[in-house]
C-alpha cells in the first residue's frame, strides 16, 4: 500500500521514525507529510494567517515533507499538493503520550486521521502511553499487522481508527480490546509562576480523574494493559436534544417555502 505517514510530534519523534520502518519492512510505501515542529495539542487548526512552508525530505527511505504547519494543514497540504500519487491510507503517529477519552478532541494525531477520512481516506491514529518512549519499533510492527488485518473497504466513509498502546512491551500486552471512549473529562489547574522580572505566567497541569473512568474504556483497558482500539466519528449532532427541541413551539416544522 502507499502510505501517507504523519502526527503531531514532529518529524524527529521517536514514534513516526518507527512507525516509518515498520511500514518499510512490511514492503508499504512510505511518504511522510509532517510537522517540521511539535504541535501537540493543537486539535484540528489550520494554517490562515501566514503562509506555509515545507521543507523536503530524504534521509535513507525516510522520505517526504516536513511542514512548517499544524497536522491538518499537513494532511491538506502533503495529499493535495505535494504527494505525486494518492494514497491508500494515512497513518498518524505513533504519538507520544494516549490519545483517550477527551484527548480526542485536542489531539493533533487525531485531527490529522481526521482530515484524511474528511478526504475519503482509511485513517489510523496511533498513540503511545508514555510521555518519553524510547523505542517503539516492536509496537510499529504490532501496529502495522493490525492495520493489514482491518476490513477498511468495509467501514462507513469518514471514519477514524484510534489505537492506543499500552507503556509496556508488546510480549505484556494483554490483548486489544475494541472498546468506546471514557466519557470521564480532565479535572484542570494550573501553576502560578513569575519570570525573572516579575510577571506572572502559568502552565497547566491535571489528570483524568480514575474514579470516574468506566473500566471497559479505552483508558481504563489502557492503564491495565490493553491495547485498545475505538472507532471514531465527528457528527457532532446530538440528535436526541435536536428532537427534544423540536417540540418547542417557536421551532415549527420547515416547509417548502421555509427559508
Amino acid at each position: 500500500m502507499k502510505i501517507a505517514l504523519t502526527n503531531d510530534d514532529g518529524i524527529q519523534a521517536v514514534g513516526i521514525r518507527a512507525m516509518c520502518r515498520a511500514l518499510l519492512e512490511a514492503g508499504h510505501e512510505v511518504r511522510i507529510i509532517a510537522p517540521m515542529t511539535e504541535q501537540s495539542a493543537v486539535g484540528h487548526s489550520i494554517t490562515v494567517s501566514h503562509p506555509l512552508r515545507v521543507q523536503p525530505l530524504k534521509e535513507n527511505r525516510f522520505c517526504g515533507f516536513g511542514i512548517y504547519g499544524t497536522p491538518t494543514d499537513c494532511v491538506k497540504l502533503g495529499i493535495g499538493e505535494l504527494l505525486s500519487a494518492r494514497p491508500d491510507m494515512v497513518v498518524s503517529g505513533i504519538n507520544a503520550g494516549a490519545n483517550v477519552g477527551p484527548d480526542i478532541l485536542y489531539s493533533g494525531t487525531v485531527a490529522a486521521a481526521t482530515e484524511a477520512a474528511h478526504l475519503g481516506f482509511p485513517a489510523l491514529a496511533v498513540s503511545h502511553d508514555s510521555y518519553a518512549p524510547k523505542d517503539l519499533d516492536d509496537h510499529a510492527r504490532f501496529t502495522v499487522t493490525l492495520l493489514e488485518r482491518l476490513p477498511w473497504k468495509d467501514l462507513p466513509a469518514r471514519r477514524v481508527l484510534n489505537l492506543n498502546l499500552p507503556n509496556r512491551p508488546v510480549r505484556d500486552f494483554l490483548g486489544l480490546a475494541l472498546c468506546p471512549q471514557t466519557p470521564a473529562v480532565w479535572r484542570d489547574w494550573y501553576h502560578r509562576r513569575e519570570d525573572p522580572r516579575g510577571a506572572p505566567y502559568w502552565w497547566l497541569d491535571g489528570i483524568i480523574p480514575p474514579e470516574k473512568v468506566d473500566p471497559g474504556s479505552d483508558r481504563g483497558l489502557l492503564s491495565r494493559g490493553w491495547a485498545t482500539l475505538t472507532p471514531l466519528k465527528f457528527d457532532f449532532t446530538d440528535t436526541a436534544t435536536l428532537e427534544q427541541l423540536r417540540n418547542l413551539p417557536f421551532f415549527p416544522a420547515p416547509g417548502k417555502d421555509s427559508p
